[in-house]
Formats: structure tokens, sequence, C-alpha cells
């Protein structure tokens, strides 16, 4: 194995209650709209495939730190996950009346038990203290979701804290067609220290994992997320045979923005792009634009803007959300 560049960020954000989003993410935007991503704020990704060393050195296998922002995991384990499991066993039937074989039976089974989970949060306080809300953007090498790949992704954790961001660039194997956009070249992906997906992804879910709430669930939020980056995310995933977690929910920003456009008035954006809201909201370009973890950045205060201005909490926006396979199934269904 090789080394590639994926770091976690160190920003700290005290913690707070998540369902009055607003109020919740405040204090985390603030910091992180005065931070600029520079080495002196950033450490190497410790895990599996941890650096060491920057690029020149081989991969080397260290243990993944779990330390979150002095969050305590082993006291908050016990109530949340039991609430959880009464609040399915109440609200969601067996699958003993589905046609489903032995072998697909639990899966399955779990998949609907998600997909049914959001109204249950949006009607219990306890529960959305059990979502983590991840502001996620990707770049790829065209528009093709059969053919192009994804060559950048960031993740922010809005709860902040330590090793509360993650990004790397994505060796798509593959020609970039569209440097001219985000100023990725193939030279810069098209390496062997650069990770290619199936590299990744085991090493992405680490992370998620050591942001996750104990038996919690996990929202991903992203600006046309469910035209982009979401079938390129489901895609790259299913190519590299692995199956997105059933308690992972997906919403798309863009939806909000329109909500926003339609709500009249005279103070609105000129249009529902990222650039058009940042500009409304007068939010400083921290980075280039169209990489993935400045419209991360980006998307993370306009975010707290478009809650405000909607009056929405964090329940609201879960209602509003998917799993993968609600996502997979939905498409076929217009298809």
């Amino acid at each position: 194995m090789r080394s590639a560049a994926i770091y976690f960020s160190m920003l700290q954000a005290p913690r707070g209650r998540v369902h009055g989003l607003a109020n919740f993410c405040w204090e985390s935007f603030r910091n992180i709209s005065c931070s600029h991503v520079n080495s002196s704020s950033l450490k190497p990704l410790a895990s599996k495939y941890g650096v060491q060393g920057g690029y020149s050195r081989r991969w080397i296998r260290r243990p993944m730190t779990t330390k979150t922002g002095g969050r305590n995991k082993t006291n908050q384990a016990a109530k949340p996950s039991n609430l959880v499991r009464k609040i399915l066993d109440e609200k969601v039937s067996t699958s003993t009346e589905l046609d489903l074989n032995k072998a697909d039976e639990t899966s399955k089974h779990q998949q609907i038990q998600y997909c049914g989970i959001k109204q249950m949060i949006a009607e219990n306080k306890d529960l959305a203290d059990l979502v983590t809300f991840i502001i996620y953007d990707t770049e790829t090498s065209g528009l093709s979701r059969k053919d192009d790949r994804i060559i950048e992704i960031a993740l922010q954790d809005l709860a902040g804290g330590e090793n509360s961001t993650f990004q790397t660039l994505v060796n798509p194997g593959c020609f970039v067609a569209n440097s001219h956009i985000h100023g990725i070249t193939s030279n810069m992906v098209c390496r062997p220290d650069v990770p290619r997906m199936e590299q990744l992804i085991p090493i992405l879910l680490q992370f998620i994992k050591s942001r996750q709430k104990p038996g919690g669930y996990v929202l991903w939020g992203a600006h046309n997320s469910f035209a982009f980056d979401l079938p390129f995310l489901i895609n790259e995933f299913s190519r590299c045979s692995y199956e997105i977690p059933p308690n992972w929910l997906f919403m798309d920003t863009i939806s909000l923005a329109r909500e926003l456009m339609k709500s009249g008035g005279s103070n609105l954006p000129s249009g529902t792009s990222l650039q058009a809201l940042r500009e409304h909201y007068k939010i400083p370009l921290v980075g280039s634009a169209h990489r993935a973890m400045s419209d991360v950045r980006t998307l993370s205060m306009i975010l707290q803007m478009l809650t405000f201005d909607l009056k929405l909490t964090l329940p609201n926006l879960v209602t509003r959300s998917f799993t993968a396979f609600e996502y997979v199934n939905n498409k076929r269904k217009k298809s």
C-alpha cells in the first residue's frame, strides 16, 4: 500500500442540542467561517491506511482514534440504543408477511425499519439527539454516472470538535475531462499515492463510525445531492461491492433554496445555486470554488441561514430525507 492525502481537521466547537438546528450550528459555523485549511490545523488520518511523513512514505498500519471533542461514548450508549429498540419494536411491524427468503430477510427488514425511522425522529426529541449531520461534496471526472468517477470527496460533521472533517482526492483510473471546472487534473489524481475508491470506502466507513452516536443515524446533506452527489456515491459503492449503510439518510439542500424562493418577499437570492446563495448571504469564499472542502464549508454556513429563514429544525430536515434504498426504489418507479 502507498500513502494518500487524507486528512481530518482539528476544529473545536461546543456541543448542544441538535434538534434546534440554527442555534446548534451557530458556534460551529462561526468557528468554521474563521478557519482556513492549512498545515497548522490539520493532522493525518490515523487508520489502517494511516499517513506518516506525507507522500514519500509507505502505508503503515495504525489504530484509528475515536476521540471526538470530548464525547463520552460509553456513557451515551445504553439509553439511546434501548430507546431505538423500544420504538422500533412498537412502531415497525415484523417482516413475517413479506415474501422474502431467509438469506435476504434480515437485510431487507433492516432497510424497511430505517425507511420508517424519519417520522419517528420528527416525533421524538430523544431520537433527534441521535442524529449526526454530515455536510458532504464530491467532484467527479465528468457528468456520466456510467463512465465517470468521483475524484474528490469532503465531509464535515456539523457538531464540530476534533477530527470533524475528512477530505481526500480519489484515483478514478480514468481521464479527468472537466478539470476546467474544478481545477483537478488527471495528473493530480491518476497516481499510485492517491487511493482508489475501493481502498477509500473502508476508511470512509470508519470515519463515519467514529462520528456517529451510539445507536444513532447519519444525515448526509449536499447541494443538488439527488441529481449529482448521491447517485455518484451509490454507484461507487456498488462498483466496489459495498452497501450504503441503512441508517444513512440523505437530503438535498437545493430543495430548501427553492422553498425560500417560493416564499415571496423582496429579500430573496437571485437563484438556487451555491454561488447565488453564498453571494445572497454575503459569505466569503474560503479556498477555490468547486473544490470539495471549499463547497462543504460554504454550504455549512448557507445551511444555517436557510434553516433560520425557513424556521426549520433538524427533525424537519430528517423528514425530507431518503435512505439510499428509498432513493433507488423511487428512481426505478419513475423510470
